[in-house]
This record gives C-alpha cells, sequence and structure tokens, in this order.
C-alpha cells in the first residue's frame, strides 16, 4: 500500500502515471468538478470508460423543495454545493477567475458524451468514497476519497487539516473494492442514471446566454436572503383580487413596482416613506395601496394638508368626478390640523366621536410636515397627538408617508416620520433591520457626516461627496422604509414606449415687472426696506412687560425642550412670530399690489384696535389684558398664515398679559410707529390702479402672445399659480372679463374646495372645474359626459399644486416666484408629467424688479430674524423656526431657474434619497422566480454580451460580479451589497464604476439586460473569434484581476483617510490578499462598434 500526502507526492500525477490507454475508470464520490477532468484531460481523453457514482442524492428532481421555503434550504444546501461543484468548487476559484470555465465545459461535455456515465445514490443512505482503475494487466484502488476535484488531486489548496490518499494494488483488496462498486452500480433500487442531467448543466456553462438571464443570476445570487426571508405574508396577496380593481389597471409599470413594494415593506416594517419625484403619481400608486388593504377588510386614515383634502375626498365618494367609483373606496380623509381640534366637524366627521385608535392603516400626505415637537406646556402637539392616540393605541397600526421632500437640513426629521411606524420603540425596529446597529444611532452618524458635509465650499459640497461619505447603513435604513426614484430614473431605466415620454421642457420666460410705470410711486426696493424696518410690535408684548413682573410670565409660559435641557422663552416665540409676519408682507408685496393693500389694511385695523385698547386702560383704569397669539403659530404652515389676529377663535394657545404689568407708553410708541409707516404704505399703494399695475398689463400681454402663437398646435390652455387666494382673486376679477371678450374662452378661479368661481354659467365645484380644464387627463368623456364647453384658462393657489394632472394644459405662469424653489418645481409638476400630450411646455415666471443679490440679500435680513438660537448649542432643532436656507446655495438655484426647469432632486438644500433604493431589483427577482421558479442550479462564472451604449452610460468594458469569499473587506464603510462586489472596468482597465457605487451598476446592469431574452448572435461570433471559443480568456482575466486590484487600492486608500480622522481607523484590518478572495459570479461584456 501506498500513501499519497498531496503535499510532495500528488494523487493527481500518481493517477496520470496509473491511468494507461483503454483502462476503465471507477469512481465513488461525493461530487464532480470540469476541472478536475481539465487537470487530467489527455489521460482521461485516452481512457476507455469512465462510470461515476455520486455517493449521496445528487440531481435527483423529486428531492427539490420549493424554492421560498427556508426550512427545506437548510438540507438543501449541501446537495445544492455538491451539484454546483459540476462548475468549480469554492475552493478552485483561482481556476475559475481564469475565465476559462466555457471551453473547457465544452471540452468536457463532448468527452462525457463519449466515455462516460454518472449515476446517483437515490437512497439516502451514506455510500464508501474511492475510485478505481481497472486495466488488463493490474488493478489500482485509491481511497479515501472526498471528490473528485482540483483540491482531490492535490492542485488547488482546499481546508482540510490533511488530504491523504491510499493507494492499494494488492489484488484481494482491489477486486472486493471492485465488486462492491459493481454491485451497487447494477442495483437500480440504490443508484439512478443521470447522465442526461450532467450533460444538460454542464451545457449550461458553454451555452450563449441572454443578457436577461445573467441579470437574473446576478440579482439571484445578491438578494438570496432577501427571497429566503420573504413569504406570502410580507407579499401582497393576489387572491385578495387587488389586481383586478380600477386603480391597479390605472398604474403605469413603475407605479405597480412602488405598490407592490410599499406592501411589502408595510409587512415586513410598519411602515414605508414613498417619495417618488413630482410628476410620477404617488397619489394613484398610495390608492393602489389603500385598495389593497380595504380588501383585506382593513380601516384607512388619510391624514393630508386641508388644501389637499378635497383631492382626496373626490376618489372616497359617490361623485361622477371620481373615476375609480366602481372600486368603492372606502377611507376616511381628515386635516393634520384636525389632530389638534377636540370638538366640531371636519370633512363631514364628528371629531370629538372619532376611534382614533380603530385605524390599520394611515396614509399621510405631506408627511414631512410631522415633525417632533416639545409639548407646549400640558398641550400635545400634532405629531404627539398622532403617535400616541392614532399609532399606539387600539388596534396595529401601519403608515405610509408621502412626501416629494422627507429629508431636509436635519436628519431628525426624517428619523422622527419613521419613527411613527416603529411606535418611537427604536429597539423594536433595529431588530427588523440588517445592520445591526441602533436607528438613531445610524442617523446621529448621519447627522454628523451631513454637519462636516454642509462646512465644505459649495465646489465640494456636491451630492456624490456626501453619498460617499454617509454608512452604507444609511442606505441600508433608506432602502428597508422608502422608496424614491426621480423622473431620470424612469425614463431611463423603465420602459415607458407605451406611457410616453416626458414632454420638453422650453426654456422658462422670466418678466421682471415693476409695481407700475407710475414715478410718484416708492421702487420695489424702497417699499422692501421700510417693511424690514418694521417692528411689529403689536405681535411683541411681552417685550414690554415691566421687569418686576416679568418672572410670573416666565415661569408661567417660557416651556421646558429637549427634556428639560433647555427653554424656549415665550419671548422668542414672539421674535419669531415678528418676523414671520414681516416675510408675510414681503411675500404678499411680491404676489400682487392688491394682496398687499389688503393685507395693509387689516394690519392698520390690528394696530389703531391696540393703540385704542391701550388709551381707554389709561383713561379708565380698568383692568384689562393682551392676548398673544404667537404660541398658536409655532405648526403654522407659513404659506397659509394670513395676517396673525387675536379675533380669529380658530388660534389656540393664546398668551394672557395683564396692561397693568406693561410698559405701555414704550408699547405705544413703537405701535404707534409702525402705524403710520403702514399708514404711508398704504397710501402709495392706493396711487395703483388696475390700469397702472405694470405686472398684471404684462401677464394681459403674455395672454394675447399665447393665445396668437400656441406652444403645441391648438393648445390655448393656461395655469396661472399664485400664492395667495387675495391674488388669485384680483386676477380673476380682471382677467376673465377680458379672455372672455377677446379670445371666447372660460375662465375658472380655485383657492380651495370653498374657492371655486367660473365664467361658465352653472356653478361647478372644485374637482369639476379641474376635470373641465384638463379633459383628457381627467378623463371628463367618462365622468362628465355631457359636458359641451371647457375651460382654458385656470387661475390657482397651491391648494391644486400638488396630487393632480393637469397635463393638457402646456403653459404654466407662476404669477409670483415661492422663496422655496421646491414649490415652484411642485407647480410646474402639474403639467410636466410622463405620458403628456403635449411634445413642449413652457414655464413662465414673473420676477420682482430688483437684482437675484438685493432678492436674495433682503430675504436674508428678514430670515435671519426668524432663526431662534438652540442654547444647547448643537445647532440642531430649533424649537419654533424652520431652518435657516443655504443663502448661496438658493441663489444658485433660483439662478438656475430663470434658465431652465430643473429636478426637484437638484433643487433641495439637503440631502436627496432619490434613487438610492435597491426595491426595483428585488420586486424584479421576485416576479422572476414566482414565475420561473429557483435559478440556484444555475452555473457561476456566465457572461453575456451586449452592445455599448455610451450616451446612456454603458462604454465598451466589462461588469464583473464577484463575491467576496473571506469576508475581508470593510464592510461597515465600503460596500452595501457585502459580501458581493459590482465593478465596472474599461477595456484599457481604468474603473468607469467603482464598487461602492453599486446602485448605479445595477441600473446599468437592469438597463441593459432586461428584456434582452435572446443572446445577440453577432456579438458572439467576434466574441468566439477573438477568445477561440472562450480558449484564450487572458485578456478578460486580466481585467478581472485589474477590477479586484482596484477595490484592494480603494480600500487602502480609505483605510489611509481613516488613520487621519476622527473616530476608529480599518487600517490592518482584514486585507485582502487579492484574486482568490473573490469568486466570479457573472460578468456581462460591454463591447463597442468593432465587435
Amino acid at each position: 500500500m501506498e500513501i499519497i500526502d498531496n503535499i510532495t507526492n500528488l494523487f493527481g500525477d500518481n493517477l496520470k502515471k496509473t491511468l494507461q490507454p483503454n483502462a476503465k475508470l471507477k469512481i465513488a464520490a461525493s461530487c464532480f468538478s470540469i476541472y478536475a477532468y481539465a487537470a487530467l484531460k489527455k489521460e482521461l481523453a485516452q481512457i476507455d470508460s469512465l462510470k461515476f457514482i455520486f455517493t449521496a442524492p445528487t440531481f435527483i428532481s423529486d428531492q427539490i423543495p420549493d424554492k421560498l421555503s427556508k426550512e427545506k434550504r437548510e438540507f438543501y444546501i449541501p446537495k445544492l454545493r455538491r451539484e454546483n461543484s459540476l462548475y468549480g468548487s469554492e475552493f478552485e476559484i483561482k481556476l475559475k477567475n481564469e475565465l476559462t470555465q466555457r471551453a473547457i465545459a465544452k471540452e468536457c461535455a463532448d468527452w462525457i458524451r463519449q466515455k462516460v456515465q454518472f449515476k446517483s445514490n437515490c437512497i439516502n443512505v451514506p455510500m464508501q468514497q474511492y475510485a478505481c482503475v481497472e486495466e488488463e494487466q493490474a488493478k489500482s484502488v485509491y481511497m479515501p476519497l472526498s471528490g473528485f476535484t482540483a483540491v482531490d488531486l492535490g492542485y488547488q489548496r482546499g481546508n482540510a487539516i490533511s488530504n491523504f490518499v491510499n493507494k492499494m494494488t494488492d489484488p484481494s483488496l482491489t477486486s472486493a473494492y471492485l465488486t462492491l462498486f459493481d454491485q451497487i452500480w447494477d442495483d437500480p433500487e440504490k443508484v439512478n442514471d443521470i447522465t442526461d442531467k450532467i450533460c444538460e448543466h454542464i451545457a449550461a456553462v458553454y451555452a450563449e446566454n441572454s443578457p436577461e438571464a445573467i441579470y437574473f443570476l446576478i440579482l439571484y445570487n445578491i438578494f438570496n436572503e432577501f427571497l429566503e426571508d420573504i413569504s406570502e405574508d410580507v407579499l401582497p396577496n393576489d387572491l385578495t383580487g387587488y389586481k383586478s380593481s380600477l386603480i391597479w389597471k390605472k398604474l403605469f409599470n413603475f407605479q405597480r413596482d412602488a405598490a407592490v413594494g410599499i406592501i411589502n415593506k408595510l409587512e415586513s416594517y410598519n411602515g414605508c416613506i414613498l417619495a417618488d419625484s413630482v410628476g410620477l403619481g404617488k397619489t394613484f400608486s398610495a390608492l393602489a395601496v389603500i385598495k389593497y388593504y380595504e380588501l383585506r377588510n382593513k380601516s384607512v386614515l388619510v391624514l393630508c394638508p386641508k388644501k389637499l383634502a378635497d383631492n382626496w375626498q373626490n376618489y372616497n365618494q359617490n361623485l361622477v368626478t371620481n373615476i375609480f367609483a366602481s372600486d368603492r373606496f372606502n377611507y376616511d380623509v381628515l386635516c393634520h390640523t384636525d389632530l389638534q381640534r377636540t370638538r366640531g366637524y371636519s370633512l363631514g366627521i364628528r371629531l370629538d366621536r372619532i376611534n382614533w385608535g380603530n385605524y390599520d392603516l394611515v396614509v399621510i400626505d405631506e408627511s414631512h410636515n410631522f415633525r417632533n415637537n416639545e409639548a407646549f406646556k400640558d398641550r400635545e402637539t400634532r405629531y404627539q397627538k398622532l403617535m400616541n392616540n392614532v399609532i399606539k393605541a387600539g388596534v396595529k397600526t401601519k403608515v405610509l408617508m408621502l412626501s416629494a421632500t422627507p429629508v431636509n437640513n436635519r436628519f431628525s426629521d426624517l428619523r422622527n416620520q419613521l419613527a411613527l411606524a416603529y411606535e418611537g420603540d427604536s429597539e423594536k425596529f433595529s431588530q427588523k433591520l440588517r445592520t445591526g446597529k441602533d436607528v438613531n444611532e445610524i442617523f446621529r452618524r448621519a447627522q454628523a457626516v451631513f454637519n462636516t458635509w454642509a462646512k465644505l465650499s459649495p465646489v465640494e459640497r456636491t451630492p456624490a461627496a456626501i453619498l460617499q461619505a454617509l454608512d452604507f447603513d444609511f442606505f441600508d435604513l433608506l432602502d428597508s422604509v422608502t422608496i424614491a426614484r426621480s423622473r431620470k430614473h424612469i425614463q431611463k431605466f423603465y420602459d415607458t414606449r407605451d406611457i410616453g415620454p416626458f414632454p420638453q421642457r422650453l426654456k422658462p420666460i422670466s418678466f421682471h415687472s415693476p409695481l407700475t410705470h407710475r414715478h410718484d410711486v416708492l421702487s420695489f426696493s424702497d417699499i422692501f426696506n421700510r417693511l424690514v424696518a418694521l417692528n411689529m410690535a403689536v405681535y411683541a408684548p411681552f417685550r414690554y412687560i415691566l421687569a418686576s413682573r416679568l418672572g410670573k410670565y416666565e415661569a408661567k409660559y417660557d416651556t421646558e425642550v429637549k427634556g428639560g435641557i433647555s427653554r424656549l422663552k415665550q419671548s422668542d416665540r414672539e421674535r419669531s412670530l415678528q418676523a414671520l409676519m414681516t416675510v408675510n408682507l414681503l411675500k404678499r408685496l411680491e404676489s400682487s399690489v392688491e394682496a398687499f393693500r389688503l393685507t395693509l389694511q387689516m394690519l392698520l385695523e390690528k394696530h389703531e384696535r391696540t393703540l385704542a385698547k391701550i388709551a381707554k386702560f389709561k383713561q379708565s383704569g380698568i383692568a384689562d389684558s393682551f392676548e398673544d397669539i404667537s404660541a398658536a403659530f409655532e405648526n403654522a404652515d407659513e404659506d397659509d398664515m394670513g395676517i396673525a389676529d387675536e379675533s380669529d377663535d380658530s388660534i389656540g394657545g393664546k398668551v394672557q398679559i395683564n396692561l397693568g404689568d406693561m410698559d405701555l407708553d414704550s408699547w405705544s410708541f413703537e405701535l404707534e410707529n409702525d402705524r403710520q409707516l403702514i399708514y404711508g404704505l398704504l397710501q402709495e399703494m392706493g396711487k395703483i390702479t388696475p390700469p397702472d399695475d405694470a405686472k398684471l398689463q404684462d401677464l394681459k400681454k403674455l395672454i394675447e402672445y399665447k393665445q396668437k402663437e400656441p406652444t403645441n398646435p391648438g393648445n390655448k390652455k393656461i395655469i396661472i399659480f399664485t400664492a395667495f387666494a387675495d391674488t388669485a382673486g384680483y386676477l380673476y376679477d380682471h382677467l376673465a372679463p377680458f379672455i372672455k371678450e377677446k379670445f371666447g374662452l372660460h375662465t375658472a378661479k380655485i383657492t380651495g374646495s370653498d374657492g371655486c368661481k367660473s365664467t361658465l354659467k352653472r356653478r361647478y365645484d372644485f374637482q369639476s372645474l379641474l376635470t373641465l380644464f384638463s379633459p383628457v387627463s381627467k378623463e371628463m368623456a367618462l365622468i362628465l359626459p355631457n359636458e359641451l364647453t371647457g375651460i382654458d384658462v385656470l387661475i390657482g393657489t397651491d391648494c391644486i399644486s400638488e396630487g393632480q394632472n393637469l397635463q393638457d394644459c402646456d403653459y404654466l405662469i407662476n404669477y409670483d416666484i415661492h422663496w422655496n424653489p421646491v414649490r415652484i418645481i411642485q407647480r410646474f409638476g402639474r403639467i410636466d408629467r410622463i405620458g403628456s400630450r403635449n411634445a413642449r411646455i413652457q414655464l413662465v415666471n414673473f420676477w420682482p424688479d430688483i437684482s437675484l443679490d438685493d432678492y436674495i440679500n433682503l430675504k436674508s435680513r428678514v430670515e435671519n430674524r426668524m432663526v431662534i438660537a438652540d442654547v444647547t448649542a448643537t445647532g440642531d432643532d430649533n424649537v419654533l423656526s424652520a431652518e435657516a436656507n443655504d443663502l448661496a446655495y438658493r441663489k444658485e438655484q433660483l439662478q438656475r431657474l430663470q434658465d431652465e426647469v430643473i429636478d426637484l432632486e437638484d433643487v433641495k438644500t439637503g440631502v436627496s434619497i432619490t434613487d438610492l433604493g435597491l426595491n426595483d431589483f428585488r420586486m424584479d427577482l421576485v416576479n422572476y422566480v414566482q414565475t420561473n421558479g429557483s435559478l440556484d442550479n444555475m452555473p457561476k462564472g456566465l457572461h453575456a454580451l451586449v452592445v455599448a451604449d455610451p450616451e446612456k452610460g454603458l462604454p465598451p468594458g466589462v461588469i464583473f460580479v464577484l463575491r467576496n469569499t473571506d469576508h475581508g473587506l470593510n464592510v461597515s464603510q465600503m460596500n452595501r451589497l457585502h459580501p458581493y462586489y459590482l465593478v465596472y472596468i474599461d477595456v484599457n482597465g481604468e474603473v468607469i464604476i467603482n464598487h461602492t457605487e453599486v446602485k448605479k451598476i445595477l441600473d446599468l446592469l437592469r438597463l441593459a439586460c432586461k428584456g434582452k431574452v435572446e443572446p445577440e448572435p453577432y456579438l458572439y461570433g467576434s466574441f468566439n473569434t477573438e477568445t477561440h471559443d472562450g480558449r484564450k480568456m487572458e485578456v478578460y482575466s486580466r481585467l478581472l484581476a485589474q477590477a479586484i486590484r482596484s477595490m484592494i487600492d480603494l480600500k487602502e486608500e480609505k483605510d489611509i483617510d481613516s488613520l487621519f480622522s476622527g473616530g476608529g481607523t480599518s487600517a490592518l484590518q482584514n486585507t485582502i490578499t487579492g484574486l482568490d478572495d473573490f469568486e466570479l459570479i457573472a460578468f456581462l461584456v460591454v463591447k463597442g462598434d468593432s465587435a
């Protein structure tokens, strides 16, 4: 007997000597590898035959379990490893990475057909493993064997401590083993023939693969754990019949993906934020989710801003304008502000009778309005009421949040929205995530990264810079609970041929109209400067309380915040309200002479009433009090605010101040100064009549031009947006008669559900007017079939700037520029929508008649008064005011808006979470596996070829998909798909996209491969010639080595950076040695024109 140690004496070398021509080889082993064939190719070609028994069940179809059953998979995995080792075992990576697998497989398959027969143990009883060589003169037996691979032959290193093999040549021993082998081989109850299946599987290695097959192979490997985790419980149940609903049939393909993804996230994590960009139909996606839960007999509540209530109510009532009437939607609609009301009615619902805790699903439109404010004394904030009364109370509540801007400058905004989903219990949520870190810790680290990034110069402060700096835990968190796609993403990565394209955006037209052409009226800048000089003392009574009396008011009205770490003073509240009211006046001046005039009149009356009250008190000495109303505006939406008035019964949280406790002389002096300033401005405004209103006259000329020179042939429609109902009324009064008389067209005004008016004879409600204005997109033929007339000019406020599809129109005018550029994009999103029938659309902006620098500087002077210093000095969570906007950044965006229409992702001053999620790929994979079954047996190392398309981001090169086999990379910083790595490298070895940008590469793979179900013959022809049918793969093997080297270089670079930065270092941890640390999953060759 000879002992082969597989160190100095290799089993493979010994077998080569033993295998003489016409020898018969018989092997019983657990696995067979084509690389063992390659190592012994010369000798095996000369043998007479090979009989191979798999000693454990392999390629036995009836043993394959349910593809999604996790329990059965645990028993399935060893069998799977045996089957997959055909194409190379886990220790033959070095051989696989030479990329000659295809050529070897083809040669091996030819050899098998001629000389080999495979059988498999089918009774699941252990068998001994050995090899016999039978020749005429001599017989040899080798044992024990583990498998028939390059490792067992001694040509590659495995993980066994020793790999000794005994060679026996004693005739009595060899005859016994040969007899045993033959007995088993000839017993059909013990073994089944699987030769055809082996050939079929090996053929898959050298077949020419379609791009789509490779795409799904890649997804299957990367997201296999997701497939294991999902069950019927967290995917939409088709038995509910939701796919038969009208709303589902109306959805575009990308909206259906969103709806299925939302349901999956709601079932998995109890919450989801849908943050698709403007114009992608978030409302319809949400309605499809609502229908799904209603079909499961769940109770649904929609919480929305008051201005959007009519839009949501249109779909849950039996109205002619409801295109989904047949779906019988049954959800309740309430406004955000209703959470703080305890009596009265809202939208037909009696508030004191609502069973807040009985909702199974809450859909929150504009969810970014919910920020976690501390309670004001004993009063709950809107956020706390939602958390305690709706979500924590009663039945388990799922939360779907809709917001185009869920992240502003503070990640706490996003954290607080997500907290609604996990009921404020971050530990419970953290356990569901794969990150292994606490949610609050992830957000803290993300905020620290953001704060550092925000201090960079504008040149360095790019979206790419912050995305590189954020931990991949943060992306995992976002990926788990958000769906956010941009219009660019939908255009590029979805098949939109059935939907139609987005229309072409023409360069915006900008008007810089003066207030008037009269020379005896103050200019815009002069009025601005006078407004900034206003003290607004009427809103700051607290400042005039006598020092000796101040203590009792502070004790009563100052509020502890951040758990008592700091205090929010009532005087701070007042200062902020003063600034808010100044801002309000500035905005109204920008909007129209009329809006400014009406507001000045109200403010003048308020001052006169206050001065009269003070005079009466001084004269009579009878105790009286003044109501400080600033606390009521802590949660106010700036856009909805008028001039704050103490007579407004809807204002809560008034602070009573006794006039006897105040320095009335000082206060009266300031009030009188303000009154005179306001009176003077009102006199100036009185000089400007409609014929003198330069902006109004410019608008009339613009309407005339549009009717004579339509943007699209025959399209006369125009939308005019303004921030204020007063301006809308003024425009309607002076434009509607002019348009009717001159062009014979009808005009409508919409400023809310109770602010509808038109030149038509009948009175119409909000939705009917919108349907008459946009008859195709609103399906007027179905819901108002008897209407013969339509509306061509629509004047509206921001109550129609969201959630409406008005794409019949091709011309949108912003009569006033909103201070927040996001609102301008949202307005334009009404007509800038996918599937528009208009080839071109036009945006027109009316700007104040001053330079942009002056405009920004004036705003900054006012806004700086709005920011309350945070006494904890963290720079975070100012309680009352919105965060101060980055003025330089906003100036840049407003400048761009004069020259182009920009996307929502481009105007956000913070981090855009758009296009970071991997939901599309998971849903692709789920749909594929449900239709086609498991891809477990698909070999690794396969490739496909596609045509290069540099315009779409696909220059010639190779995309490699690899698996790190020893977890060598610093996973917490580098790659969110660890242990899977994707690298896109060009033909010269230069990295096009590195392994940290996995989402970008997956997007390109989807773009290049999905839907291409057949290989491209002409590409394979040139490729096969170039590589000698896969035998000469040195070029691609070298590119693979360079791709892996690029990852090592990037890791080393980051390691060095981490040595010189705060926090821990990744240096000297888990180094990668190179090629052998990675297994090739698949690669995509992107061929250039020369192919």
